[in-house]
This record gives structure tokens, sequence and C-alpha cells, in this order.
């Protein structure tokens, strides 16, 4: 498939085609994107932990400015409907945790407001990356927070045990999933992957989902390079090599802390993920670089990273950035969302936070962060994301759901998904090239 380079989320590539989808967006109730005098209440959605106690700090550092914070689920389990629908109802909250994934969807259905008036003068305080996930043209709408560059989380009491090391190699990994299961037949290398952590693996090989050709989206979700990784984790799954416990699923926490699940190919904020969940894994797990598919390449991928995003009908878009601003930045603030959610700033200055040079007992001792800041600049460059990824991480979840389940094949899960990604962007009257 023919592609346009692209940084990360590639937001601001595709504005012309993102505003014949859906007709731009809101600038809140103020035409010129202004807020008033920025104070007031403002409600504001999300789900990462530490969120609540970060809304405290604020309100108590910022009488004039009152967030109200409501925990909703997880954007691809129902959260991000939530807001589309809440935005559709007049009755959405001013502020939301939204995937960068998943922004220009929000934006292709008017569903975001321009702060843009307010947040220009801080452009600088973001990694450029990180500040296009949130910029269309010339509209910002929210603030960086996070970046999610990925990495092995592995079982290092289960490697010993068995004499590995981390493997340099996609093929060696392989082979390790072999010499695990051989173990004890409850024991595998991994679990299956799907929405945002299988496109990890696909960004990892450059293999792109989205591009742009001219006016026309290009949909490759089912290209060669595609059926590539598809092949690799076919036939880990078809040698009954990956566990049946569904990722985040009570069972994956079991098998996380007893060692039945022996890695995680994920984003940083993974840690946070295993740490909470399975207590029992503490001290046994460690960190390293992901796999490569040829010795000696550094290409990493993202899973994830999010915005705190002002959402249509926002009645002070200044204060909405206020908030949004303090959220990525405040140094105390932040470390707080290192600590309980293992979050990776989207700010540099925030790159050497204690709680990033700090040992983690859970990880054995490690000090994590010094693997995912060698990372983060390797992350592949060249991806973007659709105008419609709600609807393809739904359909992509449903079709890889009976792949892992041997209902079908990886291959046939990416065309299918392909298909009806293509379908439904013709049905919004965008030109689509496959």
């Amino acid at each position: 498939m023919q592609r346009t380079r692209m940084r990360t989320a590639g937001i601001a590539a595709a504005a012309t085609l993102t505003l014949v989808l859906g007709g731009c967006s809101s600038s809140g109730s103020d035409s010129a994107g202004g807020g008033g005098d920025g104070t007031g209440t403002l409600k504001f959605w999300g789900w990462s932990p530490g969120y609540a106690d970060a809304v405290k700090a604020f309100n108590k550092a910022h009488p004039d400015i009152k967030v109200e914070y409501q925990e909703v689920q997880p954007g691809a389990k129902g959260g991000y409907q939530k807001m589309l629908n809440a935005v559709q109802a007049g009755n959405a909250p001013c502020l939301a945790q939204v995937g960068y994934e998943t922004l220009p969807s929000f934006a292709a259905q008017g569903a975001l407001s321009d702060v843009s008036k307010y947040a220009n003068g801080d452009k600088d305080d973001f990694q450029q990356a990180a500040w296009r996930s949130v910029s269309l043209g010339d509209a910002v709408y929210g603030a960086p927070v996070d970046t999610g560059p990925m990495a092995l989380f592995y079982n290092k009491k289960v490697y010993d045990e068995l004499d590995l090391k981390p493997p340099k190699t996609w093929a060696e990994y392989k082979t390790q999933a072999k010499k695990v299961h051989a173990s004890d037949p409850e024991r595998y290398i991994s679990s299956p992957y799907l929405n945002y952590d299988y496109a990890g693996l696909s960004w990892q090989a450059g293999a792109s989902w989205f591009g742009i050709d001219g006016d026309a989206w290009q949909v490759g979700l089912a290209s060669k390079a595609n059926e590539k990784v598809a092949g690799y984790w076919q036939g880990l799954a078809d040698d009954g090599l990956i566990s049946k416990a569904p990722m985040y699923d009570q069972s994956w926490y079991t098998g996380i802390g007893n060692g039945n699940i022996a890695s995680v190919v994920g984003a940083v904020w993974q840690a946070g993920v295993i740490k909470g969940g399975a207590k029992d894994g503490s001290g046994d797990w460690a960190v390293a670089p992901m796999p490569q598919w040829q010795a000696g390449d550094t290409a990493v991928g993202n899973a994830g990273g999010s915005a705190t995003a002002v959402l249509k009908g926002c009645e002070s878009t200044k204060a909405a950035w206020t908030f949004a601003h303090w959220l990525s930045t405040d140094r105390k603030a932040y470390g707080g969302l290192v600590d309980k959610a293992s979050l990776y700033p989207a700010a540099p200055a925030l790159l050497d936070l204690p709680q990033l040079k700090a040992k983690d007992p859970y990880f054995g001792g490690q000090k994590i962060y010094d693997v995912f800041a060698e990372a983060a600049p390797k992350v592949n460059s060249d991806w973007t994301w659709g105008p419609v990824m709600t609807k393809t991480s739904a359909d992509l979840d449903d079709a890889l759901g009976k792949a892992w389940a041997g209902k079908g094949t990886f291959k046939d899960a990416l065309r299918t998904t392909q298909d009806k990604t293509v379908r439904e962007l013709k049905n919004q009257g965008l030109k689509v090239t496959e």
C-alpha cells in the first residue's frame, strides 16, 4: 500500500479528509473558541488511575475553577460511546480522556471544541509528535497527556528457571514459547492481543493500517505487511502456545501473578495494569526491549497514549485548557500519574521526574523507565489512524477474537475488518483506495 509518511497519529496530515467526513468541529459556546474569564465548574470524564487525586490537587490550587471528575469505562469498553452520546444529547462534560487513535473519529463527528486560542502559546511544552496528535489544521482539541512506547514485560522468575534470556528477535520469542509451554502445560508465552494492543504489534512491523493518497483514504489492514504479522501470531496460536485467558480478564491477571503467562508485549502504561491487577507477581517481573523482526533492528511500536480533550458544548474553553495543560505539566500531579498508572509524559520537561528514575520493587528493583526512555525515540513513525476507529476497532476485536479461539484465521479477520471499514468510509462520503 502506497502511504503518505506521517508521525504517530497523523491527525494533522489528515485534516482535509476528516473535515470532509464530519463537517468539522465545534468551537464551543463561544464562536471564537473563548471561555469567558476562565472560571467555572467543569466536568471531566476519564478512567486512568490517579486522575481523581490529580483533580483534587488542581481544585485546591485553583479556587476559581472547580473540576468534577467522573470515572467511566475505558474508551473501547464503552467510554467513548458514552461521550459521543452525551455530545449528541447536549449534556457532555467539558473534558474527557480520549486516546490519540480516537481523536480523528471524534473530530469527524464534530464532537470536539477548538481551544487553539489558549493552547497555541503552550505548544512548545509538548513533544512535537504528541502535539500533532491533538491538532487538526489550525485547530487544537486538547492537551497531550502521555505516549505509549512498547517493550517486553517478562516473568524473570520463569525465564531464569528455564535458563532463558529476553529474546532479541520474534523468531527467538517463538522458540521460547515452545520451551515455556513444554515446561508446564498450564504455562504460555503470552495471551491474545486485541484492538490497540494488536495495533502496536503491526505498528512496529511497519504494517500500516491507513494512509492518504491525494484526497482519498487508503486502507491496508489486509496488506502483505499485515499478513506477515498475522501469520506469525497465527502460528503461535495454531501450535497451542498462547493462553486462552482474555487480556485484562481476571484469568489473565491470575496467569500474570502465578507465572502461567510468561510475557506481555505492551506499552509503558501496561506496567501499572500489571502491578495493580497481579500483585502476586511482585518481584518476579522485568522489562526488556521489544523483539525485532530482523536481528539488529530497533523498531518500536506504540500502543495508546491519550489527551485531555475538550468536548463540544464546553462553556469555558479557557478554563478547560487551564486544567488540561496543568494535568499534563504539573510535576507533582504527573508524578502521581506515573506512580498510579505508569503514564509516560508527553511533556519533555517531565522526563526527569524522580518517579521515572526510581527502582521499581514489583520489577525486581529494575529502573523500568530507562527501557522506555530508550524506546520512545525509536517508535516507528510511519503510522496514521483512520477516521472511524471506534467501528474499526470493534470489528477487528470481533474478528480477532474468533481467530484466537480457532474459529477463523487472522488473515480473514484483517480482510473482514478492512472490508467493513471501507464500506463505512464510503457510507460517510469519503474516497477510499485499497
